[in-house]
């Protein structure tokens, strides 16, 4: 075997084993229900949006990335919101932080005219929900994509996560494909809102 050909296989068997390289498993799997706290001191169950496409965002305000991911979901909402797609941002406080999420979310509502629901929750439940363990490093932002019948089909961070759902073009087209599936059986119910005011 002469050192081209080497190189050739070296390199092709790394391309081949590498997690960058391999199709990303699809997840599936029924969301556990998860409280989001609106800042009117109201709460709203996850479960209550079933029937929509949802798009979690898991996010500290202080977090430009986490920011820049909000943004984002505001121009897909804006473009498939009609179509019953729904991002809902949830502020939850880094660790070993005082509780200071919580009273800057209308003002980071307003700051980046935010037209979907954002609410707040503590560190413990987001943990819950995810799955996560205490001594896994949490990534942030933590973005979980729900289907119509609310189950679980992607999500970025954390041991797994698929990245690709930071960014816009791979987003919508997620959404737009989970968008044609259709929504559950039975009749419409009317969808609650959080309210961030």
């Amino acid at each position: 075997m002469n050192r081209q050909t080497a190189k050739f296989a070296l390199l092709t068997l790394i391309l081949t084993t590498s997690p960058l390289a391999l199709p990303s498993v699809p997840i599936s799997y029924k969301s556990p229900e998860f409280t989001i706290h609106e800042p009117s001191g109201k709460t709203a169950l996850l479960s209550s949006l079933q029937g929509k496409v949802v798009v979690l965002e898991f996010l500290f305000i202080n977090s430009q990335h986490c920011l820049r991911v909000a943004e984002t979901l505001n121009k897909l909402h804006a473009e498939l919101g009609p179509g019953g797609f729904l991002p809902v941002g949830v502020v939850f406080d880094p660790p070993n932080a005082a509780n200071t999420g919580a009273p800057y979310l209308a003002m980071m509502v307003d700051y980046l005219k935010l037209s979907y629901p954002v609410g707040y929750s503590v560190k413990a439940d987001v943990d819950k929900y995810l799955g996560r363990s205490g001594s896994e490093i949490l990534n942030i932002p933590q973005i979980v994509v729900i289907d119509r019948s609310g189950v679980i089909r992607a999500a970025s961070g954390g041991a797994g996560g698929d990245s690709r759902l930071e960014d816009e073009n791979s987003l919508r087209a997620l959404i737009n494909n989970l968008l044609k599936e259709g929504g559950p059986p039975g009749p419409k119910k009317k969808q609650p809102t959080l309210k961030t005011k």
